[in-house]
Order: structure tokens, then C-alpha cells, then sequence
């Protein structure tokens, strides 16, 4: 879309509250001639972005120059494309912001595509810029070209290429409205060279925009509230399983006001931890694929079952035939129409702001004169409290001489509940652990990466908290697999101050393939065992930083409390754990959720 010069002037006398007519003469006065670069910095300034991570480049070198006229954003560097995605990500987990990174063209891009598919996975908001070729070179295999915009296309919300610098400002007001509004997401947007550089009349940032193609629904349709209520409160086996879409709609307050309202049980996935608290004994833990007993079962064996800003995915609900075979009421509160029946048909989709809906639906029950069926829910309570009772998440010590994982990190949460704390993780045994044995109280509090389980983001996750954060604890839970593949960033935590704690549950082996390979393929340990590990404390001193080996179960806490007193120093902690403890439960592919192993004794 090309913007006149008429139209500028014209938003420009918006932007400042001045509604008459302008004359050519203020329009002259009002605008002034900048290249794209500016342009786009000045943007980035409007939409209160206050921290950029990113990685130079022949391409985005205007840009840089741009950023390096200014002193309202801090641009951190990173050591790769990847952790400025990632690090971006992580600082939008945890406050709710757009997140933003900056890369260069070619290998610049692919190396965060990455990055930009994980956010996508999980709906964060997010834009990149990435830098591009000369627009008379696009197409020409000009060196470090590549189709930004074709291979992003996939995992984007949106993206675009800018062509022209008087397109910059109304493409990034798009650009921050598209990722933020309705479902989140990443949205790319492509700056060739010339673009940056390029002289154009600017007359200010557009306060407001207008696209005819994109108006997400935020409203749930009255009608479909009230059967929801109906359904609810002549429910005997209510459940309520909320995900990640409950904390990126800031609606944890309202589910936790309806929750307790009607006294039903409640469960969060994998990405909703800390929407509900996971010390009420309402809450059922989580559920899925590594989900407690009591969570899974009353999945499976609910009569109505209320669905808020979850997608039914697989490591949830397993097989769907599975799933299918008990009939239950399925209400599903959404705003993304598209995820509404995709995997699972439901009887009353709701299309809306999840918030709003909810505030809607708990407006409803303080008007209805009905109320829940006490008899039938303390009787389903007193099925749930049995279930309860397998208490499948105990584990053993063994003989005392090897540490546990779980234990580690249920030492860690006894520590730090009381603190304000976040806890980051990497993929692998080690998340599961931490999602199942660090009760999260608060909303994003737990950063991880759910739908794409992209390994090696711990770190990078953690040095954007920590920068929004400054004042609270910020640990990364690992394994000796996944931090190695963006380990390097240990020396952006050092030039940025980003004092986080991590905590690697080093077991030698790439913990979750191991345990597949053992449960699935009779213990064939093909190219998991991890045979040339560095020396990790030596190598985060190389780095600056403070390094702990902890061998024996005695030093967990002592290591763990020392790590915290340096409260200005990163800290790698190096936990040698039993290489042969699994997860447990654990739903096995193409079972059904209740079809748990919940020990080495099923298998």
C-alpha cells in the first residue's frame, strides 16, 4: 500500500489532536525528510519498544546507524540469530509486550527461523525485522539474498516486504497491530537495503489503523455464553481445562474468580501453568501425555467439559478415537475460529476474547438463580480425591548416593515460592520435570517452549526476562543436550548483566530419546549417550561466570542457596543426575490419555 505525501501530513495533524484542514504551508512545516532507517527506528519508538535483540549486517547497517543515533532502546547482541528470537520471545512470555529482533538478510534470517517458528507454535507476539537486498538486486541471487518472505511464510501471522520507505511507518503500525491483536503472533517485516536508506517526507507514526481483511472477533456471541452456562451448572461431572490462550488474554483472574465460584476441578496444560494455582487443591495438576492420573481421568471421564484458550492438541489428549469414546458436553472458548473443532468436535463453540467471555460467563452465574448440584459434585470430588490418592508423581530416592531430577527441582520450588521468581526451560526429560514438581502459582512465571519443543532455548529465554526483570529470580532449568546449542549466549549474559541461575540436569544422555529408545525400541540407545561432554563449570568460568559441580543429593541445596546469594553473578550449575530416571506418567503414541505407564514396573 503507498502512502501520499497528502496522507502523511494528513496523519501527522491526527496525531497531534488537530482536526481542521491543513494548509501545503503546515504540511511543508509538519513533515521532514528521513531515510527508512529513521523511519523506522522512530516507529519502534512509538510502539514504546524498549529493548531490540539482534545481530548486524551489511544489510540492516543503516538500521544499526539509525539505532545508534538514539537512547530509548537498547539493542543487545547477541551471539546468534537464534538467541535474538528466542531472548525477544522470552521478555514477550513473561510481560506481555510485542517482542522484537533484528536480523540481517540471507543466513540472518534462516538462522532465526527457528526462533520465529517456536513463537508462532505458541502465539507469542512478536516482530522481526530482517534486513534484504537492494529491491533492483531481489531475485538475482545477489549475495546473502534469500525469500524472506517465502520460506517465513509458514510460521508467521503475517509478513511483509517493504518496497518503499513511505510504506515503513504504516507497515510497522501493522505489523505491532497484527501480532498483538486477536490470536498472537510473529510478524516479519522485510527491509531491503535501498529501502533504509532512502530519503522520504515523514509527518509522524499513524495513531490508528484500519485493515478490511483482519478484524478478529472479540466478543463471544451472547447466545452460545448462555448454553455454556446451562451446560455448566447441570453438570454432575464438570471440568474446566484451560491453556497458554488464558495467559496471553490476561485472563487468569477471571478464570480463577469462575473456578472458584463453582467449585469445579481444573486442570492447565503444558503452556497454561500458572493460569490457576497450582497449590489449590482444585487444581488437578497438569494434564497430557506427562500428566497426573487424576488430571487425565477426569478428562477423559468429565460430562461437561469447559475448554478456555486450549487446542485439544496431541500431548494433550492423545488418540482422539480414544478420547471420543466417552460422551461428554465439550464448550470451547477460542479466539481463533479455526481451532475450534479442528482436532476434537465440540457441542458449543465460543468465539471470543477470552477474556471478555469469561467476565461475560461469570456475570451470568452471579445473575442465574440455579446452582450447581452439590450432591453430584461432592460425589465427583470424592472420585477425583481417589484418584488423587496413587500419588503418581512420588518418586524415589534410590540408595541416596545419586541425585534425583525431580528432586532438584522440587528443592528449587521449596526455595524460591515464596520469591518472585521465573523459571525458563529447555526440551526434554528435564521440562517435564519442572512442569510437574515446580507448582506454579503465578502467571508467566513458566517460559518454555510447548508446540514446536524447540531445544536450546533456556538460556536466551532467561536473558530476556532477566532484562525486563532485573529485580527478580531468574532460573533456567536445562539439560546437558539442549544448552549446548545456543550455549555461546553465556557471553551476551555477561556484556548485558543479565545475572540468571542455571540449573542442568546433566545425565549424560539426551534424557527423553533415551527414554523412548528404552520404552520403544528395546533399549537400543542409538546416538543418545552424550560421550564428549565439556568440563561445564571450567567452561562458564571462560565465560565469566560462576560454575558449581554438584555430585551427591546432600549438596543440592547448599549449591542451591549459594547460587542465589550471588545475586550479580550467572551461576551454571552442574547437577549430575541418575541417567537412568524417566518421566513418569507417561502416554505413549497413539494411546489413549487414562492408558498411563506410571512407572518402570508397566513397562
Amino acid at each position: 500500500m503507498e502512502i501520499s505525501k497528502a496522507e502523511l501530513s494528513s496523519a501527522a495533524a491526527a496525531s497531534q489532536g488537530n482536526t481542521s484542514p491543513s494548509s501545503s504551508a503546515s504540511s511543508a512545516l509538519a513533515s521532514q525528510d528521513l531515510m527508512g532507517s529513521e523511519i523506522l527506528i522512530k516507529s519502534l519508538q512509538a510502539e514504546n519498544v524498549q529493548y531490540i535483540w539482534g545481530y548486524p549486517g551489511g544489510a540492516v547497517l543503516y538500521i544499526y546507524d539509525a539505532l545508534y543515533k538514539q537512547d530509548t532502546i537498547q539493542h543487545v547482541l547477541v551471539r546468534h540469530e537464534q538467541a535474538a528470537v528466542h531472548a525477544a520471545d522470552g521478555y514477550a512470555r513473561a510481560t506481555g509486550e510485542v517482542g522484537v529482533a533484528l536480523v540481517t538478510s540471507g543466513p540472518g534470517l534462516t538462522n532465526a527461523v527457528t526462533g520465529i517458528a517456536t513463537a508462532y507454535m505458541d502465539s507469542i507476539p512478536m516482530v522481526i525485522i530482517s534486513g534484504q537486498v537492494p529491491t533492483p538486486a531481489i531475485g538475482l541471487d545477489a549475495f546473502q539474498e534469500c525469500d524472506t518472505v517465502g520460506i517465513t511464510r509458514p510460521i508467521v501471522k503475517h509478513n511483509f516486504l517493504v518496497k518503499d520507505p513511505r510504506d515503513l511507518a504504516a507497515t510497522m503500525k501493522k505489523a505491532f497491530h497484527i501480532a498483538r491483536t486477536g490470536r498472537p503472533g510473529p510478524v516479519v517485516v522485510d527491509v531491503p537495503k535501498d529501502v533504509s536508506f532512502k530519503k522520504v517526507p515523514y509527518s509522524g507514526y499513524p495513531q490508528s489503523v484500519e485493515m478490511r481483511s483482519y478484524n478478529p472477533v472479540k466478543k463471544g456471541h451472547g447466545g452460545q455464553i448462555r448454553k455454556a452456562l446451562q451446560l455448566l451448572l447441570a453438570a454432575k461431572r464438570p471440568y474446566i481445562y484451560t491453556g497458554g490462550g488464558v495467559l496471553l488474554g490476561n485472563a487468569t483472574n477471571e478464570l480463577r474468580t469462575l473456578v472458584d465460584m463453582l467449585g469445579y476441578p481444573v486442570t492447565n496444560t503444558l503452556m497454561g501453568l500458572g493460569a490457576y494455582p497450582a497449590s489449590d487443591r482444585k487444581f488437578l495438576g497438569m494434564l497430557g501425555m506427562h500428566g497426573t492420573i487424576e488430571a487425565n481421568n477426569a478428562m477423559q471421564n468429565c460430562d461437561v467439559l469447559l475448554a478456555v484458550g486450549a487446542r485439544f492438541d496431541d500431548r494433550v489428549i492423545g488418540n482422539p478415537k480414544h478420547f471420543a469414546q466417552n460422551d461428554r458436553k465439550i464448550i470451547h472458548v477460542d479466539i481463533d475460529p479455526s481451532s475450534i473443532s479442528k482436532r476434537v468436535k465440540v457441542d458449543v463453540p465460543i468465539v471470543g476474547d477470552v477474556k471478555d467471555v469469561l467476565t461475560e460467563l461469570i456475570s451470568m452465574i452471579r445473575e442465574s438463580s440455579t446452582k450447581p448440584d452439590a450432591g453430584a459434585l461432592a460425589a465427583w470430588w470424592d472420585t477425583i480425591e481417589g484418584w488423587r490418592k496413587r500419588d503418581c508423581l512420588k518418586y524415589s530416592m534410590g540408595s541416596g548416593d545419586v541425585i534425583k531430577p525431580q528432586y532438584v527441582v522440587e528443592t528449587l520450588w521449596n526455595m524460591t515460592k515464596d520469591a518472585d521468581t521465573y523459571i525458563t526451560s529447555d526440551v526434554g526429560q528435564h521440562q517435564m520435570w519442572a512442569a510437574q514438581y515446580y507448582r506454579f502459582d503465578e502467571p508467566r512465571r513458566w517460559i518454555n517452549s510447548g508446540g514446536l519443543g524447540t531445544m536450546g532455548v533456556g538460556i536466551p529465554y532467561a536473558m530476556g526476562i532477566k532484562l525486563a526483570k532485573p529485580d527478580s529470580e531468574v532460573f533456567c532449568i536445562t539439560g546437558e543436550g539442549s544448552v549446548q546449542m545456543n550455549i555461546q549466549e553465556l557471553s551476551t549474559c555477561l556484556q548485558y548483566n543479565t545475572p540468571i541461575k542455571i540449573c542442568s540436569l546433566n545425565n549424560r544422555y539426551l534424557g527423553m530419546v533415551r527414554q523412548w529408545q528404552e520404552i520403544e525400541y528395546s533399549g537400543r540407545y542409538s546416538h543418545s549417550y552424550m560421550d564428549a561432554l565439556p568440563n561445564f563449570v571450567k567452561l562458564a568460568e571462560a565465560y565469566g561466570h560462576v560454575g558449581l559441580l554438584i555430585e551427591k543429593p546432600g549438596d543440592v541445596e547448599p549449591a542451591l542457596r549459594e547460587a542465589r546469594k550471588l545475586k550479580d553473578r550467572t551461576v551454571f550449575l552442574d547437577f549430575r543426575t541418575d541417567p537412568t530416571e524417566n518421566v513418569f506418567p507417561m502416554v505413549q503414541a497413539g494411546k489413549g490419555i487414562t492408558e498411563m505407564l506410571l512407572g518402570s514396573e508397566d513397562l
